[in-house]
């Protein structure tokens, strides 16, 4: 005579593998989602580091050079 109890485990514990084999797939295309946006935003992360470093070239070359002038002050049309 087979235990009820146990029939009921293993019906749970199949539930529960089934269930942890799709997280494990939803976990594996999430993390292949995210390492495919990280790539993405390596290009634009790279120039934006560029970018900053140029900005802080040219003012240190400008100032070296006294060529460095005060910005121009906003118009009104500017700030609309």
């Amino acid at each position: 005579m087979e235990n009820p109890h146990e029939q009921t485990h293993n019906a749970l514990l199949s539930r529960i593998i089934n269930n942890m084999e799709n997280l494990n797939e939803s976990v594996v295309a999430v993390n292949k989602s995210l390492q495919h946006i990280n790539n993405n935003n390596l290009q634009t992360e790279i120039l934006a580091q560029m970018w900053e470093n140029y900005i802080g070239n040219s003012r240190y070359n400008l100032e070296v050079t006294g060529l460095r002038k005060e910005p121009l002050p906003k118009t009104k049309d500017a700030e609309n």
